[in-house]
């Protein structure tokens, strides 16, 4: 979905399919016939972005196979559908029964992640419209860090500077501009946005950014505005910027608030668990840790890192981010000039979700996807934003 700023760029709004478990590139294929045309189908729209997630295999077949990645480029276009933006965090394995610390692998010491990365840069410029000039890619925040030290940061940076030049390399070859935001994340090395900015400041080059996932910031307790602002102030540009809720707990104290926190302690992603005293932040890994015993303060609210459905916030006596989404999204493109123009929708946990309120059918997870794009539609539109046909 494409929408006109008031001050006449295009902002482009997708979708992640990385709720949808693929791959191969047949598993990515099967996607646009089988959910990704059904959603656009649903909205009334003519075409509708999505922004891919690509895994190791599907990234390798396309990269090396010219026929293939046009066959990819073919099917798109039949669908109804574009990409301006892929998802490179996860790298292979993210439909499996159990993903927790796995995700976080390979890291940006590896050099496979490098190579990834710039395989999914390549692909991208190849899937990106006739009349776009510019994509982007959103990648892990370093890595985990209980495993990161000094010589794996050294590391890290390398292959940025790396990633950089090779990023040049490809907008010199094809016209087309692609740009890697880091992702901050709870528990990574850049679990904020604030911590982005030594790594980034230290690269200093325009393709090498931050993608801002607004469930990650709200987990986190970062105030969107500051957040942005120190950003801004950086000159560190927001490459994209996934919009997502976190869940919210007001009062962990209660029994009942645990009672209904615990039916989202599931086994397959992690759901890091933050809260903000006058002490400062606190946390734990997952949901199951703060609710095992006292390793959480529970005098002030509860945030934990699972997306819910931006149009459906749990019931009472949850809740979710949403009004941090809005606000960021206000300070993103309410302003005269977008901070970003590419924003996508990335609610994964679908089939986390407690059973009551979990998609039976590829229907009803259709008609959710849908609905999570109409209310961000909407807040777009309330900001001044014309949808594009």
């Amino acid at each position: 979905m494409r929408f006109r700023h008031p001050d006449g760029s295009t902002v482009h709004l997708a979708y992640c399919t990385n709720v949808h478990p693929a791959e191969t590139l047949d598993g990515v294929l099967a996607q646009l016939r089988d959910h990704c045309e059904p959603v656009r189908r649903r909205l009334g729209r003519d075409r509708l972005g999505i922004g891919l997630w690509l895994a190791r295999d599907a990234a390798r077949a396309l990269d090396t196979d010219p026929s293939a990645l046009r066959g990819l480029r073919t099917a798109l276009d039949r669908r109804g559908l574009e990409v301006v933006t892929l998802n490179g965090f996860p790298y292979q394995g993210f439909g499996a029964e159990q993903v927790k610390y796995r995700v976080y692998k390979p890291d940006w010491a590896d050099p496979e992640r490098l190579d990834h990365t710039t395989a999914l840069a390549r692909v991208l410029a190849a899937l990106l419209p006739d009349d776009v000039t510019e994509g982007s890619v959103s990648t892990l925040p370093l890595g985990w860090r209980t495993t990161w030290n000094a010589a794996r940061a050294e590391t890290a940076h390398s292959a940025l500077l790396t990633l950089a030049e090779r990023l040049d390399a490809l907008a010199d070859l094809t016209g087309r501009s692609v740009r890697v935001g880091l992702e901050p994340e709870p528990g990574c090395t850049v679990e904020t946005t604030g911590d982005a900015l030594p790594p980034l400041t230290s690269i200093g080059h325009p393709r090498i950014g931050v993608c801002v996932d607004t469930c990650h910031l709200a987990t986190s307790f970062e105030d969107p505005h500051t957040a942005l602002d120190a950003l801004a102030a950086a000159h560190v540009p927001v490459v994209k910027s996934q919009l997502s809720a976190a869940l919210h707990a007001e009062h962990p104290r209660l029994p009942a608030v645990r009672e209904a926190l615990a039916a989202f302690d599931e086994p397959r992603f992690l759901h890091q668990t933050r809260t903000l005293t006058a002490t400062g932040r606190h946390g734990t890994d997952d949901l199951g840790e703060a609710l095992a015993g006292d390793a959480l303060p529970d005098s002030a609210p509860w945030r934990a890192h699972f997306h819910v459905p931006l149009h459906a916030a749990p019931a009472a006596p949850l809740t979710s981010t949403l009004p941090v989404l809005k606000a960021a999204l206000t300070r993103l493109v309410g302003g005269p000039h977008p901070l970003t123009h590419h924003l996508e929708v990335e609610t994964y946990t679908w089939q986390a979700l407690p059973a009551d309120l979990r998609p039976r059918a590829r229907t009803q997870l259709a008609d959710g996807i849908a609905a999570e794009l109409a209310l961000a539609r909407d807040l777009l539109t309330d900001l001044g934003l014309k949808e594009l046909p």
